[in-house]
């Protein structure tokens, strides 16, 4: 099976876009990591090297904005959420600009580059300001989806999450993405695993474990955070009665943080999380690192068995 992650898929499906003459693209000196270099090639006139400046790169992209262009500003993840939050909150947000946010090299599997380069908080920072969309897709192919998606159908700021990993094709690449919906991967009724961005391969490979434990898996791929597929959680919530929600990402304010704050108002049931727990990253491969922090699936496998005791007696509280 091919691997590809999701900042080459980016950079691919820019070229497939770029005829449109209002995008320009806007790097912060990255652009050979980032994959904008392949736009930056095709379409020297609508490139722009900000240098290392990422604050300067959402500011002029917001002032593009405002001009009619489409802006796609891209740089490490954790530099476009941290370094630069005041201009996306401020500046691109407050005003609801039409800037697209592709951040890459998000999450852990940034490997050896180390804590410094390690976003493992920003789907919390930016799920918590108005006005802008969230969305970590699962692999290439649901990138190239998503991409399209946000820069030519949608209005508005966009902070869309890549992965310097190299993962699988899982998602079927003719099959509409749509922001704000959430995607069934697996169909089961003992519990419903929610995974976001590339924590979507461990998963299903937990659920396939669990299948030969007897247990039926209920997998929703969940690419937009925000806003939450509300319907389709809070259905499976009542099918299975228990939730396991998996991200690369502190549970603090992500997706379980998101799942916990709907389920809590309208349907309280047991929830767990596989994610980082209020740590900061370190150095090492990928997968040294997924298995460090544990994010692989024998850590998903174990969570769900988990779950299931804990269902058990919620189920039991409740008959008394």
């Amino acid at each position: 099976m091919d691997l590809i992650s999701g900042r080459e898929a980016y950079g691919r499906v820019l070229l497939e876009i770029g005829e449109n003459e209002k995008i320009v693209v806007l790097d912060a000196d990255v652009s050979k990591a980032t994959r904008t270099c392949y736009f930056a090639k095709k379409y020297p006139d609508r490139f722009f090297n900000v240098g290392i400046a990422e604050q300067n790169l959402l500011g002029v992209a917001a002032g593009l904005a405002i001009g009619g262009k489409i802006p796609v500003a891209s740089t490490f993840a954790v530099f476009a959420a941290c370094k630069a939050l005041d201009q996306i909150r401020n500046v691109i947000c407050k005003s609801n600009l039409n800037v697209k946010i592709i951040a890459t090299h998000a999450g852990l599997t940034v490997g050896e580059d180390g804590a410094s380069h390690q976003s493992v908080e920003d789907i919390s920072i930016m799920r918590t300001i108005p006005n802008l969309t969230v969305i970590a897709p699962a692999d290439a192919n649901e990138t190239k989806q998503v991409i399209k998606e946000a820069v030519l159908n949608h209005y508005g700021p966009v902070y869309v999450r890549l992965s310097r990993y190299d993962t699988p094709a899982i998602t079927d690449e003719n099959e509409k993405f749509t922001i704000g919906k959430g995607r069934v991967i697996c169909e089961g009724t003992d519990i419903t695993i929610i995974s976001t961005g590339i924590m979507l391969n461990n998963a299903l490979k937990a659920v396939k474990l669990l299948k030969v434990k007897g247990i039926k898996t209920a997998l929703l791929n969940m690419p937009t955070i925000k806003p939450l597929d509300r319907e389709l959680i809070y259905q499976y919530a009542r099918k299975t009665k228990a939730l396991i929600t998996i991200e690369e990402n502190t549970a603090i304010g992500g997706l379980h943080s998101a799942v916990c704050e709907l389920l809590s108002q309208i349907y309280p049931i047991p929830i767990l999380s596989v994610s980082i727990n209020d740590r900061f990253g370190t150095s090492g491969s990928s997968e040294e690192l997924l298995k460090y922090y544990h994010l692989t699936e024998t850590d998903i496998f174990n969570k769900s068995l988990e779950l299931i005791k804990i269902k058990n007696r919620f189920l039991e509280e409740e008959l008394k």
